[in-house]
């Protein structure tokens, strides 16, 4: 068994340790601070343009190609609603699919150069497949219940983007 030295030793190292412990939390908690957005005192406007507002926009930022909307999409009216809506949803739907385009440009980067997680896949212990560098291979290799898990999760933070507009809160 231990002296009291020793135990009075221990109790002050424990101590010590909690201390530090605290205190690199308390850092680390400041240091993210200074990453979170300012407040700032804008107001929030929606962006309504108009064809020939996208016109002007276009032709100034890119003047050799100008306007180009082969599939007239900016004179659409979806779902009964004004061609300002028409293309501020297009305008959203555009900015979304092309963040998901370069997610899945990493992701599949990072399944090309071997990268996964070090911890099991499923909950029975099985591991990440080792596909060699091939991300087909890779998806294919991924079980069935892995995939509706994935597409369930896409499926509902889909739904709740949708839900959570103005007219739905």
């Amino acid at each position: 068994f231990f002296s009291a030295c020793q135990l009075i030793t221990i109790y002050k190292l424990s101590y010590l340790l909690s201390i530090m412990k605290s205190a690199i939390l308390a850092t680390l908690v400041a240091s993210a601070a200074a990453f979170a957005p300012a407040q700032t005192g804008r107001a929030a406007t929606a962006v309504c343009e108009t064809k020939a507002d996208l016109e002007v926009l276009a032709k100034k930022l890119n003047p050799v190609l100008g306007f180009y909307d082969p599939l007239n999409l900016a004179e659409a009216e979806f779902w009964g609603e004004s061609n300002e809506a028409t293309i501020g949803f297009l305008r959203h739907a555009e900015i979304k699919h092309g963040r998901i385009a370069m997610f899945a440009f990493v992701g599949y980067i990072v399944h090309a150069n071997g990268i996964k997680f070090p911890w099991a896949m499923q909950m029975d212990g099985t591991p990440f497949p080792d596909a060699n560098g091939n991300p087909p291979a890779l998806w294919d290799s991924v079980s069935d219940d892995a995939k509706w898990q994935i597409f369930s999760l896409i499926g509902f933070l889909e739904f709740w983007s949708e839900l959570s507009t103005p007219e739905h809160t």
